[in-house]
C-alpha cells in the first residue's frame, strides 16, 4: 500500500529586518545659515545707542560625526560637527558712522566657523527617525568698521530633525538648530589719532547654522 501523501509545507513569506540606528557613524553637513547681530554703546557720540538688529546669512558645510544608542523605537546619541562658515552681514548708519569716523563706515559681523557637541533623542519608525538635538556651540566672530577683530564665543544650540535611511550603511536628513552666542566686544579706529569712545561696542551674533 502506498503511503499517503504528505501535507503541502506552509509558505511563511520573509519579514525584513528593522533597521538598526545604533551604532558609530560620520558625514558630511551643510546649509544655509541666517540670524541677527546688533551693536550697542551707550556713550556714542552720534546720540544713538544701537544700530539695530541688521540681517547676517550665508552658507555653512563640515564634517559630522556621532554615536547612537537604539532601545525598541528610542534612539539615543551625541554628535558633534566642526563648520567652515561665510555668515556676513553689514549696516550703515550714524552710529557706525561715528564709531568709524567716517559717515560712509559700515558695521560689520562676520562668522567665519563654528562647532557643536549636541545630545541626540528620538523615535525611529523603522528607516524614518525623527529627533531633537541640544548642547553647546563655539565660534568665531570677526567684528569691526575698518578691519575685522577676532572673538571665540561660546554660546547654546538645540533644534530638531528627520532622518532617513536608503541604505544599509546610508543616511540623509533635514534639520532646523537654533545657535544663541555670548556677547562679543571690540574697539575699533578708522585713523591714528582718534580714540572710540569709552565704552567699546558690545556685539551680539545670534545666527542659525
Amino acid at each position: 500500500m502506498p503511503p499517503p501523501p504528505q501535507a503541502p509545507v506552509a509558505y511563511i513569506p520573509a519579514v525584513a529586518p528593522v533597521y538598526n540606528w545604533g551604532g558609530i557613524y560620520w558625514g558630511i553637513n551643510g546649509g544655509y545659515g541666517f540670524g541677527t547681530s546688533e551693536w550697542t554703546d551707550p556713550a556714542n557720540s552720534s546720540g544713538t545707542c544701537s544700530t539695530g538688529n541688521f540681517n547676517v546669512s550665508g552658507f555653512q558645510v563640515g564634517p559630522t560625526f556621532g554615536i547612537n544608542y537604539q532601545a525598541d523605537a528610542f534612539v539615543f546619541g551625541i554628535e558633534g560637527d566642526l563648520d567652515s562658515s561665510w555668515l556676513d552681514g553689514k549696516k550703515s548708519s550714524s552710529f557706525c558712522g561715528s564709531v568709524g569716523f567716517d559717515t560712509a563706515a559700515q558695521c560689520e559681523t562676520k562668522n567665519t566657523w563654528l562647532g557643536t557637541a549636541r545630545a541626540r533623542f528620538g523615535y525611529a519608525a523603522d528607516r524614518v527617525l525623527f529627533y531633537g538635538t541640544f548642547g553647546g556651540a563655539y565660534d568665531n566672530i570677526q567684528s569691526g568698521v575698518n578691519g575685522l577683530v577676532n572673538s571665540d564665543k561660546a554660546g547654546w544650540i538645540a533644534g530638531a530633525g528627520i532622518e532617513a535611511a536608503f541604505g544599509d550603511n546610508w543616511t540623509a536628513r533635514i534639520e532646523y538648530p537654533f545657535v544663541d552666542l555670548q556677547n562679543a566686544s571690540c574697539t575699533t579706529s578708522a585713523h591714528a589719532g582718534w580714540t572710540p569712545a569709552a565704552q567699546p561696542p558690545t556685539i551680539p551674533s545670534n545666527s542659525t547654522p
